[in-house]
């Protein structure tokens, strides 16, 4: 049996874009193929910057949800 794989937590809360997109392209950057990572940010601005983002580099946007203030994207690195 295998252990399931954590997600890669990249906590970009109270910082102001550029900040939690580039804390996120540094994290990609170390990550494996077939991750996947969690950024959390509470910039509006980082619901229009990480998706240009994401399409950009190739990655995998799979989901954003909200809880308040705080958005949380789920990415994937092809």
């Amino acid at each position: 049996m295998t252990t399931p794989v954590q997600d890669i937590i990249v906590d970009a809360r109270g910082h102001r874009c550029p900040t939690p997109t580039l804390r996120l392209r540094r994290a990609v950057e170390r990550a494996f193929a077939g991750e996947r990572l969690q950024l959390l940010a509470d910039d509006p601005m980082a619901k229009i910057d990480v998706p240009h983002y994401l399409a950009e580099a190739g990655l995998e946007f799979l989901a954003v949800s909200q809880d308040g203030p705080v958005a949380t994207f789920l990415i994937g690195k092809p």
